[in-house]
């Protein structure tokens, strides 16, 4: 919204995300009603068949219970984008921040759910860690920007000890590759996140490698699986298959442009562009086999995908957002077949 000059629906949105989160920090959901209601319970329609038979048919959605460390980094990271773009900050949003801050601090190193809802076991996911990372650093960068009261030393040490961790046990040095979590052998689309927070520059090694493997690992006839959910035994927890992730797609777009092979960026937006339906829109993912568009339909997310890509490849990137939108599927993930 701020790096598109929506500035007014930028503030409304950081308004409603204060009210949203208070309380508790230890009971910060993934997910809000619209109205801000915390409870979102899952329902299974079983009379229900499902467009085209794609069963189970839900309503609500049962990740609102799970734990994804990267709630806090992203939430830390958007107050950060929009006090530094200049929008009404106040002493309740910084002490919000600091209570934000303080469980995170004690629980970075916990399993979660991840950033997919995985309904698998809970596994240290990489791109948990790195959020984890990126609130920290969000508040060292406040404290340092802003003058803002806290203990910046002590939340140096902390950043630190997040970004060893991650280096040493969420990078395989022998295939030059971020892993999907811990001692994985998958790989995740959101490892294309990992420059994108500043948690590493785009010409790292270890950046360009992982854009590199995920893109061959995950590809599929040019468009990217959000991972595989055959590796790691069934990291999901879900059974099937899935079509290519049009978010996915998008990040790969950024991150070529990024490690400077901006020809295959190019090339690969236009072809996104290329599978809008006649009003524009997309859906959560796309069948490259049948060429038809899967599961939630229209998907916001894809859409931020598109504009942000847009944004970068256009050279005006604006405000980048620290951290992915929360404006999130109802359902976990759908085979379904988008009108």
């Amino acid at each position: 919204m701020l790096g598109t000059g929506h500035t007014a629906a930028a503030r409304s949105w950081r308004e409603w995300l204060l009210r949203a989160v208070a309380g508790d920090p230890a009971d910060l959901q993934i997910m809000y009603g619209l109205d801000g209601r915390r409870r979102i319970p899952e329902t299974t329609l079983d009379w229900l068949p499902g467009y085209e038979g794609s069963a189970p048919v839900r309503i609500g959605n049962g990740a609102a219970g799970q734990l994804q460390l990267d709630v806090w980094g992203e939430t830390l990271g958007g107050l950060h984008v929009a006090r530094t773009a200049g929008l009404a900050d106040d002493a309740d949003s910084w002490r919000l921040q600091k209570a934000l801050l303080d469980f995170l601090e004690g629980h970075w190193d916990d399993v979660d759910n991840g950033l997919w809802e995985v309904r698998g076991p809970r596994r240290p996911f990489v791109h948990s860690r790195v959020m984890a990372w990126a609130g920290v650093d969000a508040m060292v960068r406040a404290v340092e920007d802003f003058g803002l009261d806290g203990p910046v030393d002590e939340w140096k040490v902390l950043r630190e000890a997040i970004r060893s961790d991650v280096l040493t046990r969420g990078y395989d040095a022998g295939r030059r590759t971020f892993t999907q979590f811990y001692g994985s052998t998958g790989l995740d689309a959101s490892l294309l996140l990992i420059p994108r927070v500043r948690f590493l520059p785009w010409d790292d090694p270890r950046v360009v490698g992982t854009v590199e493997a995920v893109q061959r690992e995950l590809g599929r006839d040019g468009l990217l699986l959000r991972y595989r959910s055959s590796s790691d035994d069934h990291v999901d927890g879900l059974p099937g298959d899935e079509g290519t992730f049009l978010v996915a797609s998008f990040w790969l777009v950024d991150a070529l442009h990024g490690i400077g092979r901006e020809r295959e960026a190019h090339a690969l937006f236009e072809r996104l562009l290329g599978l809008r339906n006649d009003l524009g829109l997309l859906a959560e993912e796309f069948d490259v086999t049948t060429g038809r568009q899967l599961g939630n339909f229209p998907q916001a997310f894809s859409h931020l995908g598109l504009v942000n890509s847009a944004r970068i490849l256009s050279g005006h990137p604006g405000q980048t957002p620290d951290a992915r939108p929360r404006a999130r599927s109802a359902s976990p993930r759908s085979d379904s077949v988008a009108p």
